[in-house]
Order: C-alpha cells, then structure tokens, then sequence
C-alpha cells in the first residue's frame, strides 16, 4: 500500500477511534470519573477498573474518556480561532500587497515570538488559569502558522492565468477572493489544520500539566499527568494511561495531516 494511502487510514482509524471514545463519554462511562475510592488506591487493571485507579481510587478509564472532551475541546476550538484570524490575514495581506502586506506580517512575527506556555502565563495573570485562557493562548499561537501558509498560497494563486482572466472578465474583489482564490488555496489550509490539531493537542496536555489549563477539579489528560507524577514510583498506570492517549492522539492527526497533504499534491509522495 502507497504510504499517503496508509498514513491516511491510519491516522483516520487512530482519530476516529479517539473521536468515539469522546462521544461515547456524553452518555456512558463505567464509573464517576470524580468519585473518591480510597479502598482501591493505585490499583492495577482489573474487571472492575479497566485500567486501574488513581491515588484517590478513582476510575482511569472513566477519567480518559471524560478527558477526551476538554482535549478535543481546547484543539478545535484553538485552531479555530487560529484558522480564522489567520486565514483573513494571511488573505489579505497576499491579495492586497505592499505596505498592507508588510504591515500585517510584521504583526504576525511580533505574534510569533511569543510561545504558547508564555502567551498563556501573560492571559493567566489578567484572566486566571483556565479553560478559556488555555483556549486562547493556544488560539493566539496558532495564528501565525496559518497567516503565513495563506499569504504564501495567495501569492503563488495570483500569479496563474485564471485571475487574470477573472480580472479581465469583470470580476470584483469579493468574487475573485471567494470564486478564484479561496478554492485553491483550501487545501494547504486544510492540511495546516490537521497538522496544528496535534500540536494543539499536546500544548493543551502541556498547559493543564502546569496548572495554566483545565481546572483541577475537571477531568483531563493533562491534569491526569501532573497528578500522577507524585506516586510515579508506586504506580506508573495514572501516568501510562493519558501519556499514551496524548501520544495517539496527536500521532493520528499528525498521520492524518501527512495523508492529506500527499492525497491534495501528489508531488510529495514517496512510494
């Protein structure tokens, strides 16, 4: 099998299985994911608790699939807020040019030096640590990324023939975006994406393992990490049990993102 054929069902197999398991969590999960237990204590997998207990005897494996939702969460909402500023910005700074171009890109570099983890510790310290200020960190982040894939696809798209003759037959600026330029410009998105949900992924783990996330008080992979840590040495499932679910998860978008952007330019096929 080709490999863009094999990254692409594989990374859709890994995200589809992930995606189930987060709707599943809505209507059904074994036991309280919250509900304290302190006879069962890092307890190994059994039939009772399928992938073992936690320092307080809560259930793992109800605790993953409740955490799937902030994780899935946090990713689509981020990159979508990325998606979209970046996207307009990127699209108006390739279409428009000159000082308007300068301007906006001198922005998005002024946007890029900030990392995530500090764009977030800025936000925590005006909003407080939360969901909210995971999403928007992440969000600001990924706004480059996506301003910049844009710009250079609009750019390479107005040099083709086709806006010219768009031009010549008395196309407007609305219609020459949204009939010429966006549909040729769609896929690399589409890809950057896919690629940014993983990234997404592992900074949301990352923000809620410091603190900067996710409540403590609500389930997720990342404070599932940081709570785990203190007992490491007496059990290592609590850690075990999310790391490999972050671990997938952004293997299989990142798999995903490699299969699409092989289907849309088969020139970076490799076999």
């Amino acid at each position: 099998m080709p490999s863009f054929r094999f990254n692409f069902l594989a990374g859709s197999v890994l995200i589809g299985l992930l995606s189930a398991m987060s709707f599943v969590s809505f209507f059904w999960f074994p036991h309280d994911p919250s509900a304290l237990n302190f006879e069962v204590q890092l307890q190994g997998i059994s039939r009772a608790n399928w992938l073992g207990t936690d320092e307080f005897g809560r259930d793992l494996f109800s605790r993953l699939l409740v955490g799937s939702r902030g994780t899935f969460y946090v990713g689509f909402v981020s990159v979508g807020i990325g998606l979209s500023i970046g996207s307009f910005v990127g699209l108006m700074a390739g279409y428009i040019g000159g000082a308007i171009d300068e301007v906006l890109m001198r922005l998005i570099d002024a946007v890029y030096a900030f990392p995530a983890i500090l764009m977030a510790l800025l936000l925590a310290t005006v909003l407080g640590p939360g969901t909210f200020t995971a999403v928007l960190a992440i969000g600001v982040a990924t706004i480059p990324m996506f301003a910049r894939i844009t710009r250079a696809s609009v750019i390479s798209v107005k040099q083709k023939a086709f806006i010219e003759a768009g031009k010549a037959l008395g196309a407007g600026h609305i219609r020459l975006i949204f009939r010429y330029f966006l549909p040729n410009i769609s896929s690399p998105i589409i890809v950057q994406a896919s690629i940014g949900l993983s990234l997404a992924i592992l900074a949301e783990a990352a923000l809620s393992f410091l603190g900067l996330g996710t409540p403590p008080d609500v389930p997720s992979w990342g404070n599932m990490l940081r709570e785990s840590q203190t007992f490491l040495a007496f059990s290592p499932l609590p850690a075990l049990v999310p790391g490999i679910a972050i671990t997938i998860a952004v293997f299989g978008w990142s798999l995903l993102g490699d299969g699409i952007r092989d289907i849309v330019d088969p020139f970076t096929r490799d076999g």
